[in-house]
């Protein structure tokens, strides 16, 4: 089995990267390692830019750990392969992954919530254009409302219709949008 650390239902997997994996729509939906002759693939968020942030830059064959957990069974029968739902990409040639666009900010009055794909506000759209991406279980513990002034920090991205960014937000009017660990 090809995950040597295992912590509270998060595996910690090392192998070489391999390739990419597409969504139909053109985003990266995961990322398949080699884990000693056995292929590991890992789940991901095709919506979710950092994703595409942190992997576009691998060469095949470097050496990664990444963290991830349970993806459970298909409906569509057995995978061809080890598969884990994405946590976090922990190393890359057993340095921490850097990731070049954190930092950068966001201001405005929200003027609509932005919904998940299984209909859950995920984050909220401000009046300037950009999209504050918080995650379901973010946007409740900020509790951010219709007309409410914003002041996101995060990774950004431009929007897919050029109106505005997507703001993978870490923190928002001072409060970290995940709880302290």
């Amino acid at each position: 089995m090809p995950h040597p650390h295992h912590e509270a239902d998060v595996w910690s997997v090392e192998g070489r990267f391999q390739h990419l994996i597409y969504s139909p729509k053109g985003g990266v939906e995961g990322v398949l390692i080699d884990t000693d002759g056995v292929s590991t693939q890992f789940v991901t968020d095709p919506h979710d830019p950092s994703v595409a942030e942190q992997f576009s830059a691998l060469r095949v064959g470097q050496a990664l750990v990444i963290e991830g957990s349970d993806h459970g069974p298909s409906p569509k029968g057995e995978p061809a392969h080890w598969v884990y739902a994405f946590k976090r990409l922990a190393s890359i040639d057993g340095k921490p992954p850097k990731l070049s666009a954190a930092g950068e900010e966001a201001s405005g009055k929200v003027i609509r919530y932005n919904y998940a794909k299984h209909g859950a506000a995920n984050g909220v759209v401000l009046d300037n254009g950009d999209f504050i991406h918080t995650k379901p279980e973010g946007l409740a513990r900020l509790g951010l409302k219709i007309g409410d002034q914003v002041k996101a920090e995060g990774m950004a991205r431009p929007l897919v219709t050029g109106s505005g960014r997507v703001i993978e937000a870490t923190r928002v009017n001072g409060k970290p949008v995940e709880p302290a660990h």
